[in-house]
């Protein structure tokens, strides 16, 4: 099956959420939080402004995204969760980048 949002929606896959903090503490699946981070595997053609012009989203399929702890709607697709949201509900896109830079 394929799916493919309307408008400025986006279909997003939660990322797994870390096994340990930083300090090296396993944490156990029943105190564990919802990841905030996820992948766009399918984004809408985007809004329409007020003079009806279609304008397109800012994110495409493969973004890794931040976004709201409450945002979205969670359902299940082919037997694995996603979530719909609006791409207003995004906070932003992680970018990588090549180089460390250092602090001055």
């Amino acid at each position: 099956m394929h799916f493919r949002p309307l408008h400025d929606r986006v279909l997003v896959r939660r990322l797994d959420a870390e096994e340990k903090t930083a300090g090296g503490i396993i944490i156990p699946d029943t105190a564990k939080e919802k990841p905030q981070q996820g992948e766009i595997v399918a984004t809408g053609p985007g809004a329409r402004n007020e003079q009806g012009q279609l304008v397109q989203l800012d994110v495409k399929p493969g973004d890794r995204v931040l976004f709201g702890k409450w945002s979205g709607t969670e359902v299940k697709i082919n037997g694995e969760e996603f979530l719909i949201m609006k791409e207003s509900d995004l906070l932003g896109v992680i970018e990588k980048t090549d180089t460390v830079q250092k602090a001055a």
